[in-house]
């Protein structure tokens, strides 16, 4: 398939700059394969939507504060985006303008709070670094840190706690699972007296997840690889809906991409701990998730080919063009879509 065939037009004045007051309140389209409807809804009105004995699977991975703005030793300004922890204090980093930053360069951060050494020059231009600190890491980087907000998103966050949702536990994301942040306990809670099963997986998302997709034919993209886990306890209630003949609704991309990775082809899981680079495009046979929750996303990306690959190309597109014509947010701080 072509990339060209996962182009639409969006408006710059739709693109969510701020997260909702009541993340409840962002507007949810919903999605009805089998009749192909579209219909407008409020995203506490999700609940509708959500049968007992239905398992909604989240993701609880929790962003790390990761840009860091520092000073090299000349006293130039630099800025490190941290991506993976290697060992240790030993992280992966990207950093600007990195032409100068050599190994054996020492850049200091909040006042030297946090101190790095740059180790080594990676494929494709990262530094290898080493930090050094006295006190708790992720404690230091709470305090100096920012959150690393796409790059769409031009303003900036006063309150860092509107980039997580509200049952983020498990720090090691460069980015938001942004299809949870639409859910308040309030919400949560109603949703488990109703009946519905709430599992969680983690997969901690990487700053891949912005990466373009810069070839013609869609099947020669390489996928970044993103670390997950899904515990014993979890898959059993996964498995449960499946054997009742329940459904299994992914919230986000990031949580379908972590049981559509572990499921066999009778869709169970299993508790199990790995990276996964899968891609998912049209043509694809899900094996386990049967509704998906998720924002809508950027034209010609990875994952509208993956909501594409589970309601047809056109069915999207043609919701996508309705949104735009109503007026919805769109991407990290936009509105939300169920496909059922």
């Amino acid at each position: 398939m072509k990339l060209e065939e996962f182009n639409y037009v969006l408006p710059e004045e739709l693109i969510a700059q701020h997260p909702y007051d009541k993340r409840d309140e962002a507007r949810l389209m919903v999605l009805d394969r089998e009749k192909k409807t579209i219909e407008n809804k409020v995203f506490k009105d999700i609940i509708e939507y959500l049968n007992p004995g239905d398992c909604l699977v989240i993701n609880d991975t929790k962003v790390i504060p990761a840009r860091l703005y520092g000073k090299k030793e000349t006293g130039a300004n630099v800025e490190f985006l941290l991506l993976n922890q290697i060992e240790g204090d030993i992280w992966e980093v990207m950093v600007r303008p990195g032409r100068k930053l050599l190994p054996g360069a020492k850049v200091s951060f909040g006042e030297g709070l946090l101190e790095a050494e740059i180790l080594e020059i990676l494929e494709g231009g990262n530094r290898k670094v080493k930090f050094k600190y006295n006190g708790i890491f992720n404690e230091i980087l709470d305090e100096i840190g920012l959150m690393p907000l796409p790059p769409y998103i031009k303003e900036t966050l006063k309150d860092k706690d509107k980039y997580q949702t509200v049952y983020a536990r498990d720090l090691g994301s460069s980015a938001a699972p942004t299809a949870g942040l639409h859910f308040t306990e309030e919400l949560l809670e109603k949703i488990r007296k109703k009946g519905i099963e709430i599992a969680k997986v983690t997969l901690h998302v990487g700053i891949g997840t912005f990466r373009p997709v810069k070839v013609e034919n869609i099947e020669e993209h390489k996928m970044h690889s993103e670390h997950f886990y899904i515990k014993q306890e979890e898959a059993q209630k996964i498995n449960n809906a499946k054997k009742n003949g329940k459904r299994v609704i992914a919230v986000g991309t990031t949580s379908c991409r972590v049981l559509e990775s572990v499921a066999n082809e009778d869709g169970y899981v299993e508790a199990t701990e790995n990276d996964t680079s899968i891609f998912i495009y049209p043509g694809y046979k899900f094996k386990c998730i049967d509704a998906l929750v998720t924002n809508f996303h950027l034209p010609e990306s990875t994952l509208l080919m993956l909501v594409s690959a589970l309601a047809g190309r056109e069915y999207i597109l043609k919701a996508y063009n309705k949104a735009v014509e109503d007026k919805y947010k769109f991407f990290s701080f936009g509105d939300a879509m169920i496909i059922l």
